[in-house]
């Protein structure tokens, strides 16, 4: 099992930025893809960006596309969302979460590991 921790999460004006990150403990090495989702009240748990362990590559979803970047820091031991250029839409509980079984994959169902949230609010 993996456990895992988001911070970073706060008030931002809108047009404005902030970085999560999500620090991971456990069988860390078990994780396949990292992904993260947001959840805003009232509505479903969401896809916003995922990365694979094995390769590298990235996958967002189109609303964050080219403005959201998720990264690994090797020297934090994190897996980060930087957060560019925010609108109130984005708006939601922000969660980490593990793959350890499947390909990537931008489906909650998809993810063995959760993290409690972090809640990014933005004013407009």
């Amino acid at each position: 099992q993996v456990h895992l921790v988001e911070s970073g999460g706060g008030l931002v004006q809108a047009g404005g930025s902030l970085r999560l990150s999500c620090a991971a403990s456990g069988r860390t090495s078990s994780i396949k893809t990292w992904g993260w989702f947001r959840q805003a009240p009232g509505k479903e748990r969401e896809f916003v960006a995922a990365r694979s362990s094995i390769t590298g590559n990235t996958w967002y979803a189109t609303s964050v596309n080219g403005r959201f970047t998720i990264s690994r820091d090797n020297a934090k031991n994190t897996m980060d969302l930087q957060m560019n250029r925010l609108n109130p839409k984005a708006a939601a509980a922000y969660y980490c979460a593990a793959d350890r079984d499947h390909l990537p994959s931008r489906s909650a169902n998809s993810y063995d590991d959760w993290g409690q949230g972090t809640q990014v609010t933005v004013s407009s």
